[in-house]
């Protein structure tokens, strides 16, 4: 059984470790956590052990802890960072490397320049066997991720009659835990996003890829708007759609109004978080028209990226082959039960 630290307990950290914990093949040895609150409590209450920066102990003296990150990194086989933004960067040159632990870092940072923490960044659907033997892998964010499920399954139908794809991502402000940050009434523009170099470090740099990424005043998921163009005249809505029909993490839906209501709807059926883990593509959106296929799909923020770090984890721990980790995965994500759910739900009642 291998050991496995998860550095940080904000929306992946606590997400992550609360699903990799029923692993079997696997201990959780607990979560690291850097400032005194609540959410302290809230780990120590779902039977996570809370380690804390040595620096840091007697900020949590008022709590029940169990140690220090430095001790329980030294203890661990493989390390899921999930620290904010450019501090995956400082642990492993303070903390992973010097002591020579595997580790999985998150959207939020980078594989290229001076602050890269891997030369490859991971995409399940694409390059799952390429994590094999790494010893530090970066997990594409939300949207990076959701653009790979989408655009692979495209590339290996269509292949050569595909022209280019431009994209606008809307992305949301903020997570739903994230209630100390503002949801500002603005709607902001981003400038080189990096989305699409992201994407196209997996799927190759020549992909024919135009992004363009707003923020929009939401929690509420993000959500993509694709037109496809082809060399020759597009294929019908019909056809399109069966792309996706056995697309892993990728539900059709057909009555949903907004992202709201599919994330109300994975709340009342249960799911953890709220999550729904996938993409969900809204077929009433989509229109061929002449040479482009125009569509919408929306990407469940945070929640899309934990199946994907429970995969790479696989790879990097275990050397498994795809099939046997993507069985593994379903195991304990029940994605297929959860998009026929939604399928179901938001489907053309007769």
């Amino acid at each position: 059984m291998k050991k496995v630290f998860v550095n940080g307990y904000g929306s992946i950290g606590s997400r992550i470790a609360q699903f990799i914990k029923d692993d079997s093949e696997i201990e959780v040895i607990g979560v690291g956590k850097y400032s005194p609150d609540e959410k302290v409590n809230m780990a120590i209450s779902r039977g996570f052990s809370v380690y804390v920066p040595e620096k840091k102990q007697d900020l949590f003296k008022n709590y029940k802890i169990s140690g220090t990150i430095e001790d329980a990194i030294s203890d661990c086989d493989l390390v899921i960072d999930a620290a904010p933004s450019g501090h995956g960067f400082l642990n492993k040159k303070n903390l992973y490397e010097p002591k020579d632990i595997m580790a999985i870092y998150q959207g939020g940072e980078t594989i290229y320049g001076e602050k890269a923490v891997s030369d490859l960044l991971f995409n399940s659907r694409v390059n799952y066997k390429q994590a094999i033997g790494k010893k530090h892998v970066m997990q594409g964010s939300c949207n990076v991720t959701g653009m790979g499920r989408i655009l692979q399954p495209l590339r290996e139908k269509y292949n050569e009659r595909l022209l280019r794809f431009d994209v606008i991502l809307v992305r949301r402000w903020a997570d739903l835990e994230q209630t100390d940050k503002e949801v500002k009434d603005t709607i902001e523009w981003s400038e080189n996003p990096h989305h699409g170099d992201d994407v196209k470090s997996y799927m190759g740099k020549d992909t024919p890829l135009f992004l363009r990424a707003i923020k929009v005043p939401t929690r509420q998921m993000h959500l993509h708007i694709l037109d496809v163009r082809f060399k020759d005249t597009a294929p019908r809505p019909s056809e399109f759609l069966e792309t996706f029909k056995n697309e892993y993490g990728v539900a059709t839906l057909y009555t949903a109004k907004g992202t709201k209501e599919v994330r109300d709807y994975a709340d009342s059926m249960k799911f953890s978080f709220k999550d729904t883990n996938m993409i969900h593509i809204h077929a009433n959106m989509i229109e061929s028209i002449g040479d482009t296929v125009k569509m919408m799909y929306s990407d469940d923020q945070t929640g899309i990226v934990i199946p994907e770090n429970h995969l790479l984890m696989q790879a990097m721990l275990f050397q498994k082959e795809y099939k046997d980790a993507f069985k593994h995965t379903e195991e304990l994500f029940h994605m297929d039960e959860k998009k026929k759910i939604l399928e179901e739900h938001f489907s053309l009642k007769k």
